[in-house]
């Protein structure tokens, strides 16, 4: 244990005499050692040296072609549209179907959904592809018309919502 010890005198004559700031230097030392012994474990775990974890799903991006929203949660959410048009509330049920899509695209362009951004401005977004868009530009209009125009929808803009998003569920629609 001599070397050990010579090791630590050799690094004490190095601090000052002040008992704090001995203290706060052997922090500091414990800290940066601390550190350097992280960045050992993840390169022996990861295999890179790197600084921060990047998680698996950013470092590999999706192709355009390869997503497409669920289908199984898509069909849930057409029934519960149904169920809400079968008693007459269409422009709930039409506003459901929104936020489902909404929902799919926050999925595939995180950076594109934030609180802040409107159906509308998600519409005109370039970085959707142009048939999944105007689907949605379909359902976002029908759902201003009647949230924010005050004007009743029935029965055919129920259809035509519908049926806007059952396309927009599909892979087809996001492809380029």
């Amino acid at each position: 244990m001599k070397p050990v010890g010579d090791f630590f005198s050799w690094i004490s004559s190095f601090l000052p005499d002040a008992p704090y700031a001995r203290i706060l230097l052997w922090a500091v030392l414990a800290i940066l050692a601390a550190a350097f012994a992280w960045l050992i474990y993840q390169r022996v775990r990861h295999g890179v040296w790197q600084w921060r974890r990047v998680p698996a799903a950013a470092a590999e991006p999706l192709d355009e072609e390869e997503w497409v929203p669920e289908q199984a949660p898509a069909h849930r959410w057409l029934e519960e549209a149904d169920a809400l048009a079968a008693q007459g509330r269409y422009a709930e049920a039409i506003h459901h179907l929104l936020i489902r899509s909404v929902e799919d695209i926050a999925r595939r362009k995180p950076a594109l959904v934030k609180p802040s951004v409107t159906s509308r401005e998600l519409a005109a977004a370039t970085a959707i592809p142009s048939g999944a868009r105007n689907l949605f530009s379909g359902i976002a209009r029908l759902v201003e018309r009647s949230l924010f125009a005050s004007r009743p929808v029935g029965q055919a803009e129920w259809t035509e919502a519908r049926s806007s998003y059952a396309d927009f569920a599909v892979p087809r629609a996001w492809q380029a």
